[in-house]
């Protein structure tokens, strides 16, 4: 086990504890607004999500997300740049017709790049992690051979040091016997054959992936990965990368010294989604109350219940007006001040989630000019999150990609400390 005298599932275990309290809060900001995100405990295929009784929240959650998604990877044109330090820079400065050379073979480079996010379909997977970081404030991002994987806040753990940095991640997954290959079978020591075959299908096994901190002999600091079943490492899921590329990105929202796990944009905003949840559920049955229609008759008076209940549209029957009146529930003015509070609620929360901006127009080209200035206003509202994201989630995504396409034999190998990309988008 790598010198480990825990198994991952030990391991994960006791860091589950840590995590408890920002699962509970996500889970209530997630039923507020998207219940799917971030599902309640034991859920299974038939769980029955909790209906919210106002859209707000969840409108809120894919605007703001849509609005991040265009800043962060916007369409057609590169987010980061190549840039070369300043000493080399000199020196090519200096022989001529050499800086024009390097500039297009950084150009073709970061068109590579961009490339590899069009065609890899990264935006989709990428939206539905800035739905968890705006709900959760918690989301994991693995970038295998190809593709992309989340892991939402549930189903990972992680350990951080006292300024932030990982230290330690495991998530975990519950497959089927029948997705695992032959090596992986032999580590369950138990044929996947079962006299109930229902049973066995819906039989599932855990399977732990872990990337750790590891010092080597030249002192040296690089992360490990490895998968885990039954406490047994999968041969062949062993892999070593340098310590600046790591494969995963445990993003936060907003980060909290000494806490392991961030706080999300909606938690922020709780009391207001709880108060105008309760105001639209009354709002609602209230409205229900006053739309039922009730007639009352006169037991002492002229006109007849059944002619009443049996006249068609247009018919003429013998009877007093005075005979019949209607059940009135006399309660508008109560019915408007909650009207009232939750419109004051809801132009809050809208103002919040970027719902009345008119930045962004409806088209299928948006030019630079309104990047920048939806970037400059989403900095402004969200009190920095997005200078983090830049540096925390748009940095490593380019340094990742980079490295996998040059072990792919897709890029070349650039000069180490010589060329290192510098995001663009945004401030």
């Amino acid at each position: 086990m790598h010198g480990n005298e825990r198994t991952c599932e030990a391991r994960y275990e006791a860091l589950e504890s840590d995590r408890l309290t920002f699962l509970d809060r996500a889970r209530r900001c997630s039923e507020l607004t998207i219940p799917t995100l971030v599902p309640p405990q034991a859920h299974s295929k038939s769980t029955i999500y909790y209906t919210p009784w106002q859209g707000i929240g969840a409108r809120g959650v894919n605007n703001l997300a849509s609005k991040l998604l265009l800043s962060l990877l916007p369409p057609n044109s590169p987010f980061f740049r190549l840039v070369v330090d300043d000493f080399t820079r000199d020196e090519l400065t200096g022989q001529p017709g050499s800086k024009a050379i390097v500039d297009e073979g950084l150009s073709k480079i970061e068109r590579a790049v961009q490339t590899e996010i069009e065609g890899s379909g990264l935006r989709s997977p990428v939206f539905l992690a800035l739905k968890h970081l705006i709900v959760a404030g918690n989301v994991l991002l693995y970038l295998p051979k190809e593709g992309i994987r989340i892991w939402r806040l549930d189903n990972y753990v992680v350990k951080r040091d006292v300024l932030g940095n990982v230290l330690d991640v495991i998530a975990k997954d519950e497959v089927s016997p029948y997705s695992l290959s032959k090596t992986e079978l032999e580590l369950l020591d138990e044929s996947t054959a079962d006299e109930n075959e229902n049973e066995e299908l819906e039989r599932t096994v855990k399977v732990y992936t872990r990337w750790y901190r590891c010092d080597d002999d030249n002192e040296r600091v690089h992360w490990k990965m490895y998968q885990e079943i039954k406490g047994q490492i999968v041969p062949g899921s062993e892999g070593r990368f340098p310590i600046d590329k790591p494969p995963f990105m445990a993003l936060r929202w907003n980060a909290v010294d000494g806490e392991d796990y961030g706080r999300s944009y909606v938690e922020e905003y709780l009391g207001d989604l709880i108060s105008l949840e309760g105001l639209s559920k009354s709002i609602v049955e209230a409205s229900a109350v006053a739309a039922k229609v009730v007639y009352l008759l006169n037991p002492n008076g002229l006109t007849r219940l059944k002619d009443v209940t049996q006249a068609e549209s247009g018919d003429v029957i013998l009877g007093k007006a005075d005979d019949l009146s209607s059940v009135k529930s006399d309660k508008q003015a109560d019915m408007r001040i909650a009207y009232e509070a939750a419109k004051t609620i809801s132009e809050r929360l809208a103002m919040a989630f970027l719902m009345n901006s008119a930045v962004q127009r409806q088209a299928e080209r948006v030019t630079a000019e309104e990047i920048r200035f939806m970037s400059a206003e989403l900095e402004q509202i969200l009190g920095g999150v997005y200078s983090v994201l830049s540096q925390e989630f748009q940095l490593p995504l380019v340094n990742r990609l980079m490295d996998r396409m040059t072990r792919a034999k897709r890029l070349p190998a650039l000069p180490k400390g010589v060329v290192k990309p510098a995001i663009v988008t945004g401030l």
